[in-house]
């Protein structure tokens, strides 16, 4: 096995409710679910029985004005409530009888804020008109992994090398992480190698003292990235600048191997045969 340091963590995150911004960490523990507490809870959009979720940002855009954190530190047995800080300033706690009608109003759509994850869920996923996407102005189902609320994998890894250049290339947006919305962003050993991580796929990530993530595939974006959110500007040119310049490839899809707890500035090494 060749072991080679790439990095260090630069931050974490854990979205604790699907699809509205998360809370940033200075450590976290990772279990075969990823980041502890990391999308435990969605909204179920009462009327279509899917998955409230920015990807189909005409219905649930609003869903990026919200935030969402634990109201104390999770613990693997049972997850402590999450509050919700609202748009106009207030908040609600996941455990108050009325978190759901007050929800549904703000969002104007009846909403179900649901604590567990059916065995089958899914959601809707609209595709702007950018040349390179898998469609174009059109709305598909997504399948969500069985019992999750994960669009697809368990951890969502990014450089910040990549966002560097994703900047360089188009230097009018704004490739904050939040629009990439990360679990972990990682500061790589050498700033200028472009899309550094595309490289690691098939490899095994180490992290900290305990931590292996299998790296399963890169990761494609989608409308979240262009849409308004923690003060940033709707820009269809952030995914478009993906598209172009990457195969709308920007950070990898990860699943976990061995848990542990990781800290900010831990080092990473790429372990492969």
């Amino acid at each position: 096995m060749v072991r080679t340091i790439v990095g260090s963590v630069a931050t974490l995150w854990r979205y604790p409710v699907k699809s509205m911004l998360g809370e940033e960490l200075e450590a976290s523990e990772v279990t075969d679910r990823g980041l502890l507490g990391d999308r435990a809870y969605a909204l179920l959009d009462v009327e279509s029985g899917r998955v409230a979720s920015a990807k189909n940002p005409k219905k649930w855009a609003k869903l990026l004005s919200f935030q969402a954190a634990y109201t104390e530190t999770p613990a693997r047995k049972t997850l402590p409530p999450v509050r919700v800080s609202l748009p106009d300033g207030g908040s609600v706690v996941s455990e108050a009888i009325d978190t759901s009608s007050i929800l549904s109003g703000l969002l104007g759509r009846e909403v179900q804020l649901l604590a567990s994850a059916p065995q089958t869920a899914s959601l809707d996923q609209y595709w702007p008109n950018v040349e390179g996407t898998a469609y174009q102005e059109a709305t598909t189902e997504l399948v969500l992994p069985s019992g999750t609320f994960f669009d697809s994998c368990s951890i969502h890894a990014l450089t910040t090398a990549t966002l560097a250049k994703l900047q360089s290339l188009y230097p009018e947006g704004h490739f904050e992480p939040c629009r990439f919305r990360p679990n972990i962003l990682i500061k790589p050993v050498s700033d200028g190698a472009a899309f550094v991580e595309d490289a690691w796929v098939g490899s095994v990530l180490a992290i900290g003292d305990d931590v292996r993530l299998s790296i399963d595939t890169a990761c494609p974006r989608c409308v979240v990235t262009t849409l308004a959110q923690a003060g940033l500007p709707n820009d269809l040119g952030i995914l478009r600048t993906a598209a172009q310049h990457n195969n709308v490839i920007a950070g990898i899809r990860a699943s976990v191997l061995q848990g542990g707890t990781i800290h900010r500035d831990d080092s990473i090494w790429l372990e492969s045969k």
